[in-house]
């Protein structure tokens, strides 16, 4: 009886409902869903509905959810700042308040349940407080999860779903070696990968220990160097030259270490073939118009010292080309031609060029004086050459050359007399040219008293 009643009104409300649609659809109404008014469509009770009150009979309101946080009732994030938390609460306290909603209980739940979480986050000791909860919540749930994954498949934890069962784990049937306990032991052999890793490692401590050479002998070699400047500077000769042949030995093309090597292999060992050969390595390493001009005009003054006079004016030359201001080159050129090639013209405007280039640095020097006088006597220009030997003897009044060079100029210009008494003091100051220059030219006559 109790199933036929229940039936008889399922079909009375089916009847009923039909009726009002009807009844809406005659009168060109939509839907009372659909959030219109209606005026005169009978309920189940006789009486007209509102649109609200229809769609709140026939609509599904979400209500708060228990497991939500108050991070997601407010829709922001866990690392969101109080500006935003406020943003967020004022527009949803808005769009939730009951008194816009027609005192709807869902809404007003709603906004409690964003009341309560704004409440909690807008303090800082509170949300602190609800995070570290949160924290823990969290912690528990993993732990609880991983507890489940290494239980027994029948054993089981409230609160964590089973974690799906594993396939059946089947395997291909074992061979007759399986089966007689027999081992076959692979033989390890290297594949290409492990020659490629093998050989990169190589070639890596290949690299690493040349790198560290390099930078070892680097050290080294600008400490020896910088030892040899200063035994050279305290003309500690020894000690010089093996500090420049520790540093070449390290480093054969260091151009300081070869110049001041060759140096003191010319000026103090006189081992002229030595010095040229650091001379000749130091010039192929110099860029410099000037610097290599110095040299050549050094690897010159090398051939000298081994009478290789024609290559010894060819250097002269070169360094003469690249820098004409050099006056050691032009005075090492005008000695050559004066001594050795007899270009007695040429040696004297050598000798002048180099002594002018001089003087602007230098004072006068005596030996180059001397020479120059020398080109101009046997060029036979003997009033140029008096003037140098005169302004010689006013630099050495006591030298005896001078006095026997004077007497030969007077010589050559007939005034006899005054080159016996010039002869004669020559002789007095200890010089045997001019005794011997005397008893021939002018015989008992000039005799020192």
């Amino acid at each position: 009886m109790r199933g036929v009643g229940s039936s008889v009104a399922m079909q009375r409300r089916e009847i009923e409902f039909g009726r009002r649609r009807k009844v809406g659809a005659a009168g060109g109404r939509p839907n009372p869903v659909c959030g219109t008014r209606v005026q005169q469509a009978e309920g189940f009770y006789g009486k007209g509905w509102t649109a609200s009150e229809l769609r709140r009979t026939f609509t599904i309101t979400p209500s708060a959810n228990v497991s939500q946080t108050h991070y997601q009732v407010l829709g922001v994030a866990p690392t969101a700042p109080l500006a935003d938390i406020k943003r967020a609460y004022k527009q949803l306290a808005l769009r939730y308040h009951p008194d816009r909603n027609n005192g709807s209980q869902v809404h007003e739940d709603q906004f409690k349940a964003i009341a309560t979480a704004y409440a909690v986050l807008a303090d800082a000791g509170r949300r602190a407080h609800y995070d570290y909860q949160l924290q823990q919540a969290r912690l528990r749930a993993e732990e609880a999860r991983r507890a489940q994954q290494y239980r027994p498949q029948n054993q089981h934890v409230y609160g964590v779903p089973m974690p799906a069962a594993e396939p059946l784990r089947t395997r291909p049937p074992a061979s007759s070696a399986e089966r007689h306990y027999v081992r076959h032991e692979r033989n390890a052999r290297f594949t290409r990968r492990d020659w490629l890793l093998v050989i990169g490692l190589v070639l890596g401590l290949l690299l690493f220990g040349l790198g560290v050479k390099l930078l070892v002998d680097r050290m080294a070699v600008a400490d020896n160097y910088r030892d040899g400047l200063r035994a050279y500077g305290r003309r500690e000769w020894s000690a010089a030259h093996s500090f420049f042949n520790e540093t070449l030995d390290l480093r054969p093309r260091h151009l300081g270490a070869l110049r001041r090597r060759g140096e003191i292999e010319q000026l103090i060992n006189h081992n002229y073939a030595a010095a040229q050969l650091d001379y000749a390595a130091a010039l192929r390493g110099t860029r410099g118009r000037a610097a290599r001009a110095q040299l050549l005009y050094r690897i010159g003054q090398c051939q000298v010292g081994q009478k290789q006079h024609r290559a010894a004016l060819d250097h002269f030359s070169r360094a003469l080309t690249l820098d004409s201001t050099l006056s050691s080159a032009w005075l090492a050129r005008g000695e050559v031609r004066l001594f050795e090639q007899r270009l007695f013209l040429l040696a004297a405007a050598d000798l002048s060029t180099g002594l002018r280039l001089r003087a602007q640095t230098q004072s006068p020097s005596v030996k180059w004086l001397t020479y120059r006088g020398l080109a101009y006597f046997k060029a036979g220009d003997y009033p140029a050459a008096l003037a140098d030997y005169q302004q010689v003897l006013l630099l050495r009044p006591r030298s005896g050359q001078v006095y026997f060079l004077l007497g030969r100029v007077a010589q050559q210009q007939g005034r006899r007399g005054e080159a016996c008494e010039l002869f004669r003091r020559g002789e007095s100051l200890g010089y045997l040219p001019a005794e011997y220059a005397r008893r021939r030219s002018c015989g008992g006559e000039g005799r020192p008293r």
